[in-house]
């Protein structure tokens, strides 16, 4: 148990000094832009939290990385390294529009968990096959998934050109769904309550998201199908001496974050846009990545990293709104470092971490931390 505590002390000391050492990173940019880097800050933390529409805005962003941040976890216990966020998004929530279209007139009640269940079968089955790929003839992962998030966007791409588009637009959309089978944004959801909120994007499928969050931590830790993901994800050759099929649970993790991944189609498409358009999932199945690496692939780890990048979107862009020398390719770089920093050179000052604690901690009482 100590051992356990004192690790969880090194992650999360590692984690924020790899974050503070990203921000530090990008103040010195700005700085020498001429801008004051305290400024930008303050601006961004305006911009995330400082007035409702820029709070709705940021957990609007929050629920779709959500989402693709379980999506790569799951798959990751696996040992497996999902890039198809996108495109199992992308066609999880063609899947999602499509049910709006065909039962617009049909009450939400019956559409909602009928658009959540074809999301999983059509995102988790543009993961499973990849993941057959994968388990039964060891095709790489990355390969695949990433060839097919170019399949979806060519599919995507003829199915809006020329089977869903009305005739009389000329941009590659469907048509606006019945407002029966939108789910209801929040500030309609405070309406109910006699509360007036300010109108942004962010609607019900937030609170879906939490669930998801908590029913993925169950999964993974409290059952024995998550038990068997992470032994074939930590050992192979232990997992085949201890009788687990290694190639089924390949499938099954690949298809539990392609259906993940679809769920994105629900906010963007039923909560927001309310029609199928192109690319609506454009960048959100990258990001998830990092979400759910500097989240260390645990749901609350993602719903925190989650946090951080919707501030970071809709931070940045009221930074690069008010800032004239820093424009949206700046907020870029920030969100750069952060994967750079939390992802990518994660194990970076790991040593140095390590040494300060296992220097001090002997002089703390462990237990009082916790």
């Amino acid at each position: 148990m100590k051992e356990s505590r004192t690790n969880n002390i090194i992650v999360t000391l590692i984690t924020t000094t790899n974050l503070l050492v990203a921000f530090i990173i990008s103040g010195i940019v700005i700085w020498s832009l001429g801008e004051d880097p305290w400024f930008a800050l303050k601006t961004m933390l305006y911009g995330a939290f400082g007035y409702e529409e820029g709070l709705g805005y940021t957990l609007y962003y929050t629920t779709n990385f959500i989402f693709t941040g379980l999506a790569f976890a799951v798959c990751f216990h696996c040992g497996l390294f999902n890039i198809g966020a996108e495109g199992q998004a992308y066609i999880g929530g063609m899947a999602v529009g499509l049910i709006c279209l065909w039962f617009e007139n049909w009450p939400l009640l019956l559409v909602f968990p009928l658009a959540v269940v074809v999301s999983i079968i059509f995102g988790g089955l543009w993961g499973a096959i990849p993941g057959y790929l994968k388990g039964r003839h060891g095709s790489h992962e990355v390969v695949t998934t990433i060839m097919f998030n170019f399949i979806a966007s060519v599919v995507m791409v003829y199915l809006l050109s020329h089977v869903l588009r009305p005739p009389e637009k000329m941009s590659p959309e469907s048509r606006v769904f019945a407002e029966k089978v939108w789910i209801p944004q929040m500030h309609e959801i405070f309406d109910w309550f006699g509360i007036i909120i300010t109108q942004t994007p962010l609607n019900g499928t937030f609170f879906f998201a939490l669930v998801c969050l908590f029913l993925v931590w169950r999964f993974i830790w409290y059952t024995r199908w998550g038990y068997e993901l992470r032994t074939v994800g930590t050992s192979e050759s232990a997992a085949i001496y201890a009788g687990i099929n290694v190639s089924r649970n390949i499938v099954i993790a690949m298809t539990i974050g392609g259906g993940l991944s679809g769920f994105v189609g629900i906010n963007e498409i039923m909560g927001s846009s309310h029609r199928i358009m192109l690319n609506f999932q454009e960048g959100i199945g990258f990001t998830g990545i990092a979400v759910s690496l500097i989240g260390r692939n645990h749901p609350l780890g993602i719903l925190l990293a989650s946090l951080l990048f919707g501030i970071l979107y809709q931070g940045g862009a009221e930074l690069s709104f008010e800032v004239q020398s820093i424009d949206r390719h700046m907020v870029v770089l920030i969100q750069g470092l952060v994967i750079l920093f939390a992802g990518a050179l994660e194990n970076l000052f790991r040593p140095q971490i390590e040494n300060i604690v296992k220097h001090f901690l002997p002089k703390i009482n462990v237990t009082k931390l916790f």
